[in-house]
C-alpha cells in the first residue's frame, strides 16, 4: 500500500498530513499493477516493468510511505458496508474486514500494528 499526502480536494486537508490518500501496488509475478481509487474514477494500470523491479522502493524514494500488506482470500462472509473511499477500495482489494478503519492513517496503523503472539 502506498500512502500520499497531497490534497487536491479541499476536504482531504482535514486528514493527517502524509496520509490523505492511499493506493495499491500488486505484483502477480509477471507484472506490476497499480490500483488508484480516485474521486472521479479508479485508475488501474499494468506497468511495463519487469516483475522484479522495486516499485515500492521507487515510491519510497519519492518520499511516500509504503507498507506491505497480505492479501486475504477465501473469506466467505461479505465485507462490512462502508462509504466508497480510497481506503474502502484498498480494504476490498486486500480482503480486509475492518469496519472502524476509515482513513488512510487508520489503515496505515492497522497494517503496521504489531501482531500479538498470544499468551
Amino acid at each position: 500500500m502506498v500512502f500520499r499526502g497531497e490534497a487536491p480536494l479541499w476536504w482531504l486537508r482535514a486528514l493527517r498530513p502524509g496520509f490523505r490518500h492511499c493506493l495499491a501496488l500488486l505484483n502477480d509475478g509477471r507484472h506490476w499493477l497499480v490500483v488508484d481509487p480516485l474521486a472521479p474514477f479508479t485508475d488501474v494500470a499494468v506497468l511495463d516493468l519487469p516483475a522484479d523491479h522495486d516499485l515500492p522502493g521507487w515510491y519510497r524514494d519519492r518520499g511516500l510511505t509504503v507498507v506491505a500488506a497480505p492479501l486475504r482470500r477465501g473469506l466467505v462472509r461479505p465485507a462490512p458496508w462502508g462509504p466508497f473511499t480510497c481506503v474502502e477500495a484498498v480494504k476490498r482489494l486486500l480482503g480486509l474486514h475492518a469496519p472502524l478503519v476509515l482513513t488512510p492513517w487508520q489503515l496505515h496503523r492497522h497494517l503496521t500494528r504489531p501482531v500479538s503472539s498470544g499468551p
